[in-house]
């Protein structure tokens, strides 16, 4: 079994864990950084226990749920292995993975911005262990679905009624206990996903179109429908959070917030077969990165309309300002995602989870909020240059050559 957790910890963390040690090393600097800032958030615990539980579940789940990891598995599989060590080892892993280099972030920024007692330390241990554990029994028990949604609702009910009591942690505890006599009994072949993998007849057409890839690679992967789809969700509610703020900072924040739709902007760093095939092709520079943009640019406008209507319901007005920022915004971080994209795509990632929480994804939406804060502060001055930007991109699509 050592030998087994051995194989997936180094396809994971690197030869040396250098990716573990780094991953330490910045979160140290993170804790430290806020820490000294003295700046304090009062945070309830059942908030707490449920971000924990939440974010560790949702990175466990793409750890699982990602094709290239289960194309190494593959190569595990052709020898002989014991059932119950192969689960043991594989689920320590990638839950080792997913806390030491993804929630240790997380819990890094609350110790360093809430007051918290030493004994709570024990509480997010177990909740983050739970979450890998239950994440990983829900994901074997996927046929029955119905089951899934009942213990999900049920732990997050249970956080959030009981989350501010002092045996929420014995509760999670006994949880998680179920969780790993679940695994013990669930068949490896179960953590490896073929459905990515399987050939589909495709329909012949006489011309190319990078939409219609773009379609399919979506229809592909649920996952990335799903996050656009939390996305509009986030933009239907937003309006309620932020129609308090009287400022003309508030409607370019929310579009900025809307701009943080990670798949969609990571086409080329997670396909690095496609990235190759473009760079090497004649053309190809024009042929699909003009398509991207306007595909982005779709997805973030339609965000970015679902805004608006929930603006013009819970505000009563949407003025033609509102109207022209939303198109800047929707297309500005377009451009901009699709030329990092063409010249700093991610590479050297080991799963998918690595693209979704890499540090650029906060790039283009950094820009975007300090657009906003520059408009809220000088409106003038930023109207007359968003017309002039929108005005040369707009020129750029329709004239491609100058881009060439």
């Amino acid at each position: 079994m050592k030998m087994t957790f051995k194989a997936f910890a180094k396809n994971l963390f690197g030869a040396k864990y250098e990716r573990l040690q780094r991953s330490i090393f910045i979160y140290l600097i993170v804790f430290w950084g806020l820490y000294i800032t003295d700046w304090k958030v009062q945070i309830a615990p059942f908030i707490r226990y449920l971000m924990l539980g939440t974010f560790t579940a949702g990175v466990m789940w793409q750890a699982l749920c990602s094709e290239d990891h289960a194309s190494k598995m593959q190569n595990m599989f052709m020898l002989p292995f014991d059932n119950q060590k192969f689960v043991i080892s594989y689920i320590a892993a990638l839950g080792s993975y997913t806390i030491l280099t993804k929630t240790a972030a997380l819990i890094a920024v609350l110790l360093a911005v809430s007051n918290w007692k030493p004994i709570e330390l024990f509480g997010y241990a177990v909740c983050v262990i739970n979450a890998v554990l239950m994440t990983a029994a829900v994901y074997s028990l996927k046929k029955y679905w119905y089951a899934d949604i009942l213990w999900t609702g049920a732990v997050v009910a249970g956080i959030l009624l009981f989350g501010n009591e002092v045996w929420i942690t014995p509760l999670l505890i006994v949880n998680g206990i179920f969780a790993a006599i679940r695994l013990l009994t669930t068949d490896g072949y179960i953590f490896y996903s073929q459905e990515g993998r399987k050939s589909h007849r495709v329909k012949q057409h006489r011309r190319y179109s990078v939409w219609r890839y773009f379609f399919r690679y979506l229809s592909s992967h649920k996952n990335y429908l799903a996050n656009t789809v939390v996305m509009w969700c986030v933009a239907l509610v937003l309006p309620h959070f932020l129609g308090q703020m009287e400022s003309l900072f508030v409607v370019p924040l929310g579009f900025a917030i809307l701009t943080l739709n990670t798949p969609i902007c990571i086409l080329l760093s997670c396909d690095p077969d496609l990235e190759q095939a473009i760079r090497f092709l004649p053309g190809q520079k024009k042929a699909f990165c003009m398509p991207y943009c306007l595909f982005i640019f779709s997805c973030n406008m339609a965000a970015n309309i679902i805004f608006l209507c929930s603006w013009l319901m819970k505000n009563g007005s949407v003025t033609g300002w509102m109207i022209l920022t939303a198109v800047f915004f929707a297309l500005q971080s377009a451009v901009l995602s699709v030329l990092l994209e063409w010249f700093y795509p991610v590479r050297d990632w080991k799963i998918e989870s690595d693209l979704w929480h890499h540090p650029r994804k906060y790039a283009v939406p950094a820009i975007m909020l300090m657009a906003a804060g520059m408009i809220g502060t000088f409106p003038v001055l930023m109207q007359g240059l968003m017309l002039l930007l929108a005005v040369e991109i707009v020129l750029c699509l329709i004239f491609p050559k100058t881009l060439s």
